[in-house]
């Protein structure tokens, strides 16, 4: 008998949801309330992830489409069904960001006196600096490439500035194909600062207006009919065979430069593009009209988002933000705070300077013999990589489990995994077949005649860019049952051996998926026998039919459920008798929401868990994951706190997902104005919050009282303590 929780209907399809993710960034754009260059900062947002979109679903749905794969998800669509509604809606969608661009941002961008000046409003003056400018930085590296059938279609570079030129005339050869094909090197700026007319300062000109200002000096006795700028989209998924290849970093690096010439995905050109040469630029590309996306304005919006760094006007930007570090944490030596009682941080209201000096000390401590960190995404020349360099040729046992397969950053890995390699550092490249995705760094330090453990775990990446950006969650303890299952981890991870045995920690492929749907039924058990139930969520995505059908149920058994789902959701949340107490909302704002939070009220235990993992199929099934329980009761109730309870109470930048598959915005009508990210830079930022940011942190409702914690020797110095 068919199961009535695997309807089709009760599942959004993931790639439409993704598409409304790049929606709810792109609405940010049109609020009045975020800075001028914040708003263009998020229109060049939007087009990134529309981009990264095609590079990855769009590809891979024309792959299966292509070798006759009929796959379905549990909404019940098609490839070829998916692709059709995808074209609908991403055409909407990019209409809809020129729109924005043309009609809102350039007109209010001029009223601040900052110009995108096109090539017919350039003043002599700047004409005159153009030509120059072209003839001495620009035309020496352009290469036109003419098209007839000594000179096939040229293999036009992922995402690069390119132009299709028709001509007029007969070469110094006698040719006259009328075509020819201009790509325009990464090297050359896209954005160009003009000098300064009429006293306004900030006004640029782009690439594209200088090229075809002056692109018939390439042709030179020919008369140039049409020059119109297009970009081509490729497929960027790397495929290696893991198990057939002897060097996972020579196989990967091997791959790499296949992604800047993948099969085509997309095709964007100029609205005044002919129908001749789009014609030509889509049989080229083997590609169809529903691959084609007219645009008025750059094919590129994403360089538009040079203007954020050029232009130095800090009342159009958001105000700067300055992390704050407890004081407990400054100057001191590390060891002994954790000692004395974990560490927990969020980013990025508190600074990931805290790790940064962890690590530090670590790599000069005489007293520690042994760092071993994972690594996915990192800055290659930041701190992270060079206090592990500092700690190798320190003669430490350096041991990094680094990620050479995440996506658009293998290259970079493939940088750093060398380099740690020739200092004398363990590198291996995880386990073959899963991504190695857990965050976590051990510490072993000898203390007393014994080595004791150090662990920092973490919700987000050792990064100290995306740590800016990205709200995170860290916690760094010596707690002995949790710091020696991070060591057995790392033994499954550089080793070979069953898995083992952990006490605390939830692990992907092997318990995190198990436990999540058990800990998910004893809720909805709670709730049919009458006593309280709750769940509640913060995650990046929610896609796992498995784990969804266990959310319906529970909701069906009288579990209130409160998801905060940054991106897609499949969850089709408000259906009778399905899913009517499961709410789902989606907090898009200054910073980009990272952190997995996982809330279980377990009949008034409340178990708290910080996570790597989404609740994917591919998190808790084809990956590495840890997920980690917070357990002192004061920072239990601090994550509960930041993580969940202020999401679900924030009026300004959160959206509730309806039964339709719709988001709509949340408005503090007669309500004060809550901001969950403004009111953490309030409390836990060093701009903002008071000097002790301990006495900050715990900050909370007072009607509420506090669960009382245990009454031992340890609890009473850890309060003491901080």
């Amino acid at each position: 008998m068919a199961d009535p929780l695997d309807d089709p209907h009760l599942y959004f399809n993931r790639e439409l949801s993704q598409l409304q993710f790049a929606w709810r960034v792109l609405n940010q754009v049109l609020d009045p309330e975020t800075p001028l260059l914040e708003r263009l900062r998020f229109l060049t947002i939007t087009s990134g992830i529309v981009d990264e979109f095609f590079e990855i679903r769009v590809a891979g749905l024309r792959q299966q489409v292509a070798f006759d794969i009929e796959r379905t998800g549990p909404d019940g669509l098609s490839p070829k069904e998916q692709l059709q509604r995808i074209s609908r809606e991403a055409h909407r969608l990019v209409a809809e960001q020129y729109r924005i661009l043309n009609d809102i941002m350039l007109p209010q961008l001029g009223q601040q006196g900052i110009r995108v000046v096109p090539r017919g409003d350039w003043t002599s003056d700047q004409r005159q600096w153009v030509r120059r400018f072209f003839t001495k930085e620009v035309l020496p590296v352009l290469t036109p490439m003419a098209l007839d059938p000594a000179h096939p279609f040229p293999l036009v570079l992922n995402k690069g500035l390119s132009f299709i030129v028709s001509v007029e005339g007969a070469d110094a050869y006698g040719r006259a194909s009328g075509l020819a094909v201009l790509q325009v090197p990464r090297a050359l700026p896209r954005l160009v600062r003009l000098p300064e007319a009429g006293g306004a300062r900030d006004q640029f000109t782009l690439l594209s207006s200088i090229v075809h200002a002056y692109v018939d000096d390439l042709f030179p006795d020919m008369q140039v009919l049409g020059c119109y700028q297009f970009r081509v989209t490729r497929n960027s998924d790397l495929w290696v065979n893991e198990e057939e290849v002897d060097d996972l970093l020579q196989a990967v690096a091997g791959e790499l430069s296949n992604r800047r010439y993948g099969e085509a995905v997309r095709l964007e050109v100029a609205d005044t593009c002919s129908e001749e040469a789009s014609h030509t630029l889509l049989e080229a590309l083997d590609l169809d009209d529903q691959h084609l996306y007219r645009v008025h304005g750059p094919v590129n919006l994403n360089r538009l988002a040079a203007l954020y760094e050029h232009v130095d006007r800090p009342d159009l930007k958001y105000p700067a933000l300055v992390p704050g570090v407890r004081r407990r944490l400054r100057d001191r030596d590390l060891f002994e705070v954790v000692r004395r009682g974990d560490v927990l941080l969020h980013h990025p209201y508190e600074s990931f300077s805290t790790v940064v000096e962890f690590l530090q000390q670590a790599a000069a401590d005489p007293q520690v013999v042994a760092i071993k960190l994972t690594l996915y995404r990192t800055d290659a020349d930041g701190a992270i990589v060079e206090g592990l360099l500092a700690a190798a040729r320190a003669g430490k046992e350096v041991t990094a489990v680094v990620e050479l397969r995440a996506r658009f950053d293998e290259a970079r890995n493939i940088d750093f995994a060398t380099r740690l390699q020739e200092a004398g550092a363990n590198v291996v490249y995880g386990i073959v077949g899963y991504k190695t995705h857990a965050k976590m760094l051990l510490v072993l330090r000898r203390e007393a005649r014994r080595v004791r453990r150090y662990v920092h775990l973490a919700t987000g990446n050792y990064h100290a860019g995306t740590a800016r950006a990205y709200t995170d969650f860290a916690l760094i303890t010596c707690d002995v049952e949790l710091s020696e299952d991070v060591h057995r981890l790392f033994q499954q991870l550089t080793g070979l051996g069953k898995a083992m045995h952990m006490k605390q920690i939830l692990q992907a492929p092997f318990t995190l998926h198990r436990r999540l749907l058990e800990l998910i039924d004893a809720e909805r058990q709670q709730a049919l026998g009458g006593r309280p139930a709750r769940i509640m969520a913060k995650m990046n995505a929610l896609t796992d039919p498995s784990v969804i059908k266990a959310l319906y149920r529970a909701s069906q058994g009288g579990v209130e459920i409160d998801l905060i789902v940054r991106g897609i959701c499949r969850l089709r949340p408000g259906v009778p008798l399905v899913s009517d107490r499961i709410r789902v909302r989606s907090i898009v704002g200054r910073f980009l929401e990272h952190s997995r939070v996982f809330y279980f009220h377990a009949g008034g235990h409340k178990l708290v868990y910080l996570a790597s993992a989404d609740w994917m199929e591919r998190n808790l099934q084809h990956r590495v994951e840890m997920v980690f329980p917070v357990t002192d009761e004061r920072q239990k109730q601090r994550v509960i706190d930041e993580a969940l309870e202020l999401p679900l109470a924030d009026n300004l930048q959160s959206w509730l997902l309806r039964a339709d598959g719709s988001y709509k915005r949340t408005r503090p009508g007669k309500v004060r104005a809550k901001g969950v990210q403004q009111t953490l830079i309030e409390r836990l930022s060093e701009s903002t919050a008071e000097p002790e940011a301990s006495d900050v942190l715990e900050v909370a409702r007072p009607s509420r009282p506090r669960p009382r914690a245990p009454s031992t020797p340890r609890a009473r110095k850890r309060r003491a303590s901080g």
